[in-house]
């Protein structure tokens, strides 16, 4: 039976290991690990999932929790995929975000076809200035 939790007073290397275990390690700093504990420490909504003891699946967002809730990971285990775990991550972190407030995110690429299917728009017009780029 798979039970969810809100907040951030998470074991650093538990989520590590979920990170890796989900295949989001692939595209976070998982090998930093004063970066992922800064990632997890000023991340003022997130919602776990567990199995039992197992950490299984994490949504890791920002939210002024009244407008917009930028919803930054979204990880469950591969062993744990395909269960409804991430939606249920989803439904938690919107229902936490209040009423008004929008969940915004940018899809990693193995993830891109699954969002629509649990009733996402895309939007069309998101931007990026990556980290060392500089504004012209």
């Amino acid at each position: 039976m798979i039970t969810y939790r809100t907040g951030n007073n998470l074991d650093l290397d538990q989520v590590i290991e979920l990170y890796r275990a989900s295949t989001l390690g692939e595209r976070r700093p998982v090998d930093e690990r004063e970066r992922m504990g800064e990632m997890l420490r000023n991340a003022n909504l997130v919602v776990t999932a567990w199995d039992g003891d197992l950490l299984v699946g994490i949504s890791r967002s920002l939210s002024d929790f009244a407008y917009v809730t930028y919803l930054s990971d979204l990880a469950v285990r591969v062993s744990h995929q395909n269960q409804g775990i991430g939606k249920e991550l989803i439904r938690i972190t919107q229902r936490e975000s209040g009423p008004g407030a929008y969940i915004v995110l940018l899809a990693a690429p193995k993830a891109v076809g699954y969002y629509p299917k649990i009733g996402f728009a895309q939007h069309p017009s998101a931007w990026l200035l990556r980290a060392g780029e500089q504004v012209v």
